[in-house]
């Protein structure tokens, strides 16, 4: 493989990123156009690594390809939406039933780590963070299927999460739910933890319902 193709794929995935980041924060709506002439101008490149970054938003599910109307971001369905975040909450539940036993200690003070840095974050960057939260019992229950099944999730997942941490109290709500999962967890009260993790996930789905299509 030549430099010229390895530095096309790494500026594919520099506009791609920047382009997830602007769906997620609202800045594209979902039915807008993606257009190649306004990314080639703004990064000062051809189009091809633009087409590369537009088919990699399709295979992420942010974007979808039109017959004679392009490449437009792609929204999702209050359904669609609905059986995203019940494949993460049985995942999520999946992963905690195997923590039973196991000497978890890293996961929870890298766990500590990223509320202390949830303090005083709002937006997206509240959203990356709790996802990086959830994504470390994700990787304690050291399973391969899980942890490769959940990462399939990410992207879809931040972009629908950032919808339900719009207002200061949920996330506070949020970070003191955290607080108290990592305490159980840390008392070895999996059950207690599983059932909290639960009911904690599942105040997602009426957060978002005001955002979402019908």
């Amino acid at each position: 493989m030549n430099k010229k193709h390895i530095d096309n794929n790494a500026l594919s995935n520099l506009i791609k990123q920047s382009i997830t980041e602007d769906i997620i924060l609202g800045k594209i709506q979902p039915g807008e156009k993606l257009i190649e002439t306004k990314y080639a101008e703004e990064f000062g490149t051809s189009r091809a690594p633009i087409r590369e970054a537009f088919y990699l938003l399709t295979l992420e599910g942010f974007a979808q390809k039109i017959p004679r109307k392009g490449t437009v971001v792609r929204g999702y369905t209050a359904e669609e939406i609905k059986d995203l975040l019940e494949i993460r909450i049985f995942l999520e539940n999946l992963a905690v039933e195997k923590l039973e036993g196991k000497d978890i200690t890293s996961y929870l003070e890298r766990m500590r780590e990223i509320m202390s840095q949830m303090e005083g974050q709002v937006g997206s960057d509240y959203t990356k963070l709790n996802y990086e939260f959830h994504y470390q019992l994700i990787l304690a229950c050291e399973s391969e299927v899980i942890k490769n099944m959940y990462s399939r999730l990410g992207t879809p997942l931040l972009s629908v999460q950032t919808m339900a941490f719009i207002e200061e109290q949920d996330i506070r709500r949020s970070l003191a739910e955290h607080r108290e999962i990592v305490q159980l967890l840390q008392d070895d009260r999996i059950q207690e933890a599983k059932a909290l993790l639960d009911a904690h996930n599942r105040t997602v789905f009426p957060r978002i319902s005001k955002y979402v299509t019908k």
